[in-house]
């Protein structure tokens, strides 16, 4: 992997990372069309940089790192459990399903979901307009959804917010709570893979790895902020519509 390459990636782990339309299945895709090899030091870089993305959060929600917040980590760790439990129990059998028609059809799936959901949810009908006022019930829900991001294509952010919406959220409170839900989520991930890997990386490795990690923080801080505001004038169905899209190209290009 060249510097040109780790900052591609480092722009699209950045700006899909928190979009509902999965970075991995991005990430994969760009690599394969710049003929990036399939070895252990790429496939480590692209979840390693998942950490750039945790940093985005922490800077972007200091707030929420206080010991006035305790109840609300409480939840977001409860929701990220179902996702611990069936992951480790199935990890082997999920790597092994993974490929391009498996991701394709999520990314159709995917979007079709989102425009039946936006079709009948009623912003105003919703009751949680905060994250701090997710319940314990909507917490244990959320996590439960979140286990359908172990699907290749599916994407974490994707079924966070689904599950999140399905259970009485606003759609900015389902942003957020999924941000803050994808901190033990990817630090578990990308912290194993770290720490597997980075005696893999050769001394132009690190290199490479520290500028995707940089590029992909200062993309991802601004595309939270900008994911936030477009909430609060439209709705899901564009991700709808580009999840549908892009899975059709995916079947075209790959099968």
């Amino acid at each position: 992997m060249d510097i040109f390459q780790s900052i591609i990636l480092g722009i699209v782990e950045g700006f899909t990372e928190f979009l509902p339309i999965s970075s991995t299945g991005h990430m994969i895709v760009v690599a394969d069309w710049m003929g990036m090899a399939e070895n252990s030091e790429n496939k480590a870089f692209m979840v390693i940089i998942q950490l750039a993305a945790i940093l985005a959060v922490v800077f972007n929600y200091k707030d929420k790192f206080t010991l006035s917040k305790i109840d609300l980590w409480v939840k977001v760790i409860i929701a990220f459990l179902p996702l611990a439990v069936i992951g480790f129990i199935f990890k082997d059998i999920i790597k092994e399903a993974f490929n391009a028609q498996v991701v394709a059809y999520m990314f159709i799936i995917g979007g079709i979901a989102f425009l039946i959901l936006e079709y009948f949810y009623k912003e105003e009908k919703q009751h949680t307009a905060q994250v701090e006022d997710v319940t314990y019930k909507q917490a244990i829900w959320i996590g439960i959804a979140q286990v359908f991001a172990l699907i290749p294509g599916t994407s974490r952010a994707g079924s966070t917010i689904v599950g999140a919406l399905l259970v009485g959220l606003s759609r900015k409170a389902a942003a957020e709570f999924s941000f803050l839900l994808a901190l033990p989520v990817m630090g578990a991930t990308s912290g194993y893979d770290l720490l597997k890997h980075y005696d893999e990386f050769s001394s132009e490795g690190i290199l490479t790895l520290f500028v995707g990690f940089v590029v992909a923080f200062v993309v991802a801080y601004f595309t939270m902020k900008f994911f936030i505001k477009f909430l609060e004038k439209f709705t899901f169905n564009a991700f709808g519509i580009y999840r549908i899209i892009f899975g059709i190209l995916l079947l075209v290009w790959y099968i």
